[in-house]
């Protein structure tokens, strides 16, 4: 059986106040061709879905279109909830366009809703996982005389573990997890929302009874742990952070239990994101612009030693989406480097530390090595 993972639509999203809904239309008519392409039976949204909570009504109704359109085509949907999504707003008709295939996670009272699927190599179980926050799962588990004398979790670790042992997992047969977590070693956007101090963060392992885990909420597609433990990253470039990165749909495909092949399919955007440096007279020159598409949305950094006056409005008359424009020349890093200096001494030692330990190991603390660490430079001062 073929699946579709993606994510982190953040429908309704604007990017520096420029709005993504036409490129989303775009894009996501794009996925509906690839799924019809791919000859997909499901496709697998793994949360933020919208980019707020209280998504406008444009929001909805394009998500609604794209929801019948996969219908359409005979397709299954499952879908979660993200950190950007109300949990409940996602529930809302949950049990109603089960009729047409399309199985949304419900708001996290204690158990996981399971979908089972079935091809010549017999059951896949889906089961789907909302995005969960300590006090989601201690909320839905309190007065449970038997998980309260276990202990409620704490930390988002636990969380997930408590949230994994309440699920009726069969080992025999192929199961798929489709959640919204950071797991820990996973490399980060500018765009993506961070929990300070890494506290968000669950070790992969956690995930091993799962065949394939369809993950959202990081930006970058990527494999964590295992190559089968899979961010699949957004459709779009939400920060220029990822202006080099090819954004592209997973392709899941899974014969008997362990046989997993995964592709990836290219997604071509109405508007490519990019960056351009060179002085003001170099980027205005059309031989420099004439083989590019200067309708894509740009950041131009500019090397001149003076401010080009009304710069962002003459830049525009060539580039209509510029996005930001910023200067780098003696001055400006002349102010990074007292900057830099200056925020190094508002920060603490512990998190100074933090920010060594991370670009040394390429991850976050965990909260037991912050905790070790505090008690450490406490016990030296």
């Amino acid at each position: 059986m073929k699946f579709l993972h993606i994510s982190d639509l953040h429908i309704g999203k604007r990017v520096n106040e420029f709005s993504m809904t036409e490129d989303q239309k775009y894009i996501l008519n794009q996925i509906l061709r690839i799924a019809e392409r791919e000859q997909a039976a499901a496709v697998l949204i793994a949360g933020d879905i919208y980019d707020k909570p209280m998504p406008s009504a444009e929001a909805v109704q394009m998500f609604d279109w794209f929801l019948t359109g996969l219908a359409d085509l005979g397709k299954t949907v499952i879908a979660v909830s993200g950190n950007h999504d109300s949990p409940e707003r996602i529930a809302f008709g949950g049990e109603l366009m089960r009729g047409r295939g399309v199985y949304v996670s419900p708001v996290y009272r204690g158990e996981a809703l399971e979908v089972e699927l079935r091809d010549e190599y017999g059951d896949i179980s889906v089961h789907l996982l909302p995005f969960l926050k300590p006090a989601t799962v201690r909320h839905a588990l309190e007065g449970r005389q038997e998980e309260e004398d276990a202990g409620l979790p704490e930390s988002y670790q636990e969380a997930l573990e408590t949230a994994i042992k309440r699920m009726e997992i069969d080992a025999r047969k192929r199961n798929i997890l489709v959640a919204h977590q950071f797991v820990t070693g996973a490399g980060r956007c500018d765009s993506e929302e961070v929990s300070v101090g890494g506290l968000d963060n669950v070790d992969a392992s956690v995930f091993d009874a799962f065949d394939y885990v369809a993950l959202g909420h990081i930006h970058s597609p990527q494999s964590v742990g295992r190559e089968t433990v899979r961010y699949c990253g957004t459709p779009l470039k939400y920060s220029f952070s990822e202006a080099e990165q090819e954004k592209s749909v997973t392709v899941l495909e899974m014969g008997e239990k362990g046989d997993i092949a995964l592709s990836t399919v290219p997604l071509v955007p109405l508007r490519d994101m990019r960056k351009i440096r060179g002085s003001y007279e170099e980027v205005m020159s059309r031989s420099f612009y004439q083989d590019t598409d200067t309708e894509d949305y740009v950041q131009i950094t500019l090397t001149d030693e003076e401010d080009i006056p009304d710069g962002l409005q003459k830049l525009r008359t060539v580039y209509p989406n510029l996005m930001r424009v910023a200067y780098d020349n003696s001055r400006t890093r002349q102010d990074r480097t007292v900057e830099a200096a200056q925020q190094a001494e508002r920060k603490s030692e512990l998190e100074l530390f933090g920010e060594f330990f991370e670009l040394q190991n390429n991850q976050p603390m965990s909260e037991e090595q912050a905790a070790y660490m505090e008690k450490l430079i406490g016990d030296l001062k």
